[in-house]
C-alpha cells in the first residue's frame, strides 16, 4: 500500500470525524458558549486565565504530545502496521478523542477542578483520595523519568539543550510582550517563532556540553518555577512556540511522504503474539497510548487546559482537535518506519538506538525529497522531539501541584500552599530521578497510564449517567479501557511472576486491586437514584 494513500485516507477520516462526531459530543455534553467559563469568572492571573485558541491548542497539544505519540506506535509495529493504524484512527475519534473531550467538559463544569472532583461529588470522597493518591503517584513517576530522559539528551544532544534553554527565553519574553504590553499577537507569534527557529540553528553552531548530572538538577529547579510561575509567563508561551516545531514537523513529514510516495514494506500483520511484548490483546492497547487514547490526557484537560478556556464552544477545537491532530501524528510516526522491510526496521531500532532516533532518521529521509539535506532533516526533527520531552515534564509539574492542593483542600493549609504543593511533586520525582528507582517502577507506567484513562471515563460517565444524558458514547469506551487495563495487569503480573521479580507483581496486584474497587464504587453511584445536577443550568 502506499504510505500517501494511507495519509490521505486517514486525514479525511480525522477531517469528517471533527465535523460530525465532533458536533454530536457537543450536543451530547450540553456546550452552551453563553455559559461563562472558570478561566473567566475566576480569572487571577496566575493559573486561571483567559487564553484565545491558537495558544491553547498549542499549549494543550504540546503537553499531550511529548515522546509519546513517537515512542508508542514504532513500538508497536512489530505486530504490523495495520493495526496499529487501525487502533490509531478508531482510537483517537471514538476514544482518546472523547476522552480529553469529555473529561475537559466535565472539568470546567465543576470550576476547573481535577477528574478528582467529579469523582468526589457522584462517587465518593473514598474514590476522590484513590484517584488523586494514583494520578499523584503517576506524575511524580513521569517527571522523574522525564527528568532522567531530558537530561541524558542534552547530555548526549548538546545542541537541543542550548537551544532548549534559548526556548525559555524567548518564550518569557513572548508571553510578558503579549500579555503587559499588549504587543499584537499576530506579529509576535511571527517574530517568536522566527527567533525560535533561529534558536535551533544556534543550538547546533554552539552546543552546551554539560554532564546529565548536572542537567538533572538544572531540569528540578526549573520544574519547580514552570509549576509557580503564572501560567502566562512560561508555560503557555512556551508549549504554544513549541507547537510550531511539532507542526512543522508534521507539515514537513507530511510533504515529504508526498514527493517520496514510498510503498509500505513492513509486514501489514504478523500474528496475535509477539516473543517481546506478548499477546496482541491487550498489549497493543497498552503501547500505543497517546496517539490514541492516554489517560496523562485528562490531567491536562482538567488539569492546566481547562483553567485557561476562554469559552465553552472552543472545548472541541482544543481537546478533540488536538486529540485528532495527534492521531494524524502518529500515523506519520508509522509511515516513518513502515516503508522499511521488517529486517530493516528492526535493524535500525537496533543501530540507532530506540523509536525517536529511528523516526527522525525516517522523517529525515522524507524531508530530503523536497530539498531538505537529509542529516539537518533528522537534526531537527531529533531537536523537535526532544523539545516536547520537556514541555510534558514542566506541565506535569504544575499538574501534580494541582492535584497535591486539591487532596490538602479542606486537610492541610500547608499542603495548599503552592510552594509546599510543588515541593513534594519535586523532591518526589528527584528521588526517584537520582537514586535511578524509577526504572523499577517504569514498567508498570503504560498499565497505570491506560487505568486513568479509564478511570477518567468512568468519572464522565457518572457524571453524564446524573444529569440524565444518555452516555454510551463514553460507557463503552470506559468498558473497553478497563477490560484493556485489567487484562494487561493480568500479563504483567505473570509476566514478572515468571520472572521472578516479586515487588512488580505486588505493585500490579495493587493497580489490579484498587481498579476493581473503583469499579464496585462507580456501580454503586450508577446504581444510586439520579440527584439533582447542578453543574448545568437548565
Amino acid at each position: 500500500m502506499s504510505a500517501v494513500a494511507l495519509l490521505l485516507i486517514s486525514a479525511i477520516a480525522f477531517i469528517v470525524a471533527y465535523f460530525t462526531y465532533g458536533k454530536y459530543l457537543d450536543r451530547k455534553l450540553g456546550v452552551d458558549p453563553n455559559r461563562t467559563t472558570p478561566a473567566v469568572e475566576m480569572a487571577d492571573g496566575k493559573d486561571y486565565v483567559s487564553t484565545n485558541r491558537p495558544v491553547l491548542l498549542g499549549h494543550h497539544f504540546a503537553t499531550i504530545a511529548g515522546g509519546g505519540p513517537i515512542v508508542g506506535p514504532i513500538s508497536a509495529a512489530v505486530f504490523g502496521w495495520i493495526p496499529a493504524v487501525l487502533w490509531i484512527v478508531l482510537g483517537s475519534i471514538f476514544f482518546g478523542g472523547v476522552h480529553d473531550y469529555a473529561s475537559l467538559q466535565a472539568s470546567i463544569r465543576h470550576k476547573a477542578q481535577s477528574i478528582g472532583t467529579v469523582i468526589k461529588e457522584y462517587i465518593g470522597k473514598r474514590g476522590q483520595t484513590l484517584f488523586l493518591s494514583f494520578s499523584t503517584a503517576t506524575i511524580i513517576l513521569v517527571v522523574g523519568v522525564f527528568i532522567v530522559l531530558v537530561a541524558d539528551t542534552f547530555a548526549n544532544v548538546p545542541a537541543a539543550a542550548t537551544a532548549s534553554l534559548l526556548f525559555i527565553f524567548v518564550a518569557m519574553l513572548f508571553g510578558f510582550f503579549v500579555n503587559q504590553m499588549r504587543v499584537n499577537f499576530v506579529l509576535a507569534s511571527i517574530i517568536g517563532v522566527i527567533v525560535m527557529f533561529a534558536c535551533v540553528w544556534i543550538g547546533m553552531v554552539f552546543p552546551i556540553k554539560m554532564s546529565a548530572t548536572f542537567w538533572v538538577f538544572f531540569l528540578i529547579i526549573y520544574s519547580y518555577l514552570a509549576s509557580v510561575l503564572p501560567v502566562w509567563l512560561l508555560l503557555q508561551p512556551r508549549d504554544y512556540l513549541n507547537s510550531y516545531l511539532l507542526y512543522g514537523m508534521i507539515f514537513g513529514g507530511f510533504i515529504g511522504i508526498l514527493f517520496a510516495n514510498p510503498t509500505l514494506q513492513l509486514a501489514g500483520f504478523t500474528g496475535f503474539y509477539n516473543e517481546k511484548l506478548g499477546p496482541l490483546f491487550p498489549i497493543l492497547f497498552i503501547t500505543i497510548a497517546c496517539g490514541a487514547i492516554s489517560g496523562f490526557h485528562s490531567l491536562v484537560a482538567s488539569g492546566t487546559t481547562a483553567k485557561q478556556l476562554d469559552n465553552e464552544r472552543s472545548g472541541r477545537f482544543i481537546a478533540y482537535g488536538g486529540m485528532l491532530i495527534e492521531g494524524f501524528l502518529a500515523v506519520i510516526v508509522v509511515c516513518s518506519v513502515a516503508y522499511l522491510t521488517t529486517e530493516q526496521f528492526t535493524q535500525r531500532l537496533v543501530e540507532l538506538g530506540g523509536p525517536i532516533p529511528a523516526f527522525s532518521a525516517g522523517l529525515g529521509y522524507f524531508m530530503s525529497h523536497f530539498g531538505i539535506p537529509e542529516a539537518a532533516g533528522t537534526t531537527f526533527v531529533a531537536l523537535a522531539a526532544s523539545a516536547f520531552l520537556m514541555t510534558t515534564l514542566d506541565s506535569a509539574t504544575r499538574l501534580g501541584r494541582y492535584g497535591v492542593q486539591e487532596f490538602a483542600e479542606g486537610r492541610s493549609k500547608t499542603f495548599a500552599n503552592p510552594h509546599i504543593a510543588t515541593g513534594v511533586i519535586v523532591v518526589g520525582a528527584a528521588a526517584l530521578a537520582l537514586s535511578g528507582t524509577w526504572s523499577d517502577l517504569w514498567p508498570l507506567f503504560g498499565s497505570a497510564n491506560q487505568m486513568l484513562g479509564a478511570l477518567a471515563l468512568l468519572a464522565v460517565s457518572v457524571w453524564l449517567v446524573k444529569r440524565g444524558t444518555k452516555s454510551w458514547f463514553t460507557i463503552i469506551p470506559m468498558i473497553f479501557m478497563f477490560i484493556v487495563t485489567l487484562s494487561a495487569l493480568l500479563v504483567f503480573m505473570r509476566t514478572n511472576f515468571l520472572n521472578g521479580n516479586m515487588f512488580l507483581v505486588v505493585c500490579g496486584f495493587i493497580l489490579f486491586v484498587l481498579c476493581i474497587f473503583l469499579v464496585i464504587e462507580a456501580y454503586r453511584s450508577f446504581t444510586k437514584p439520579k440527584d439533582k445536577d447542578t453543574t448545568v443550568k437548565a
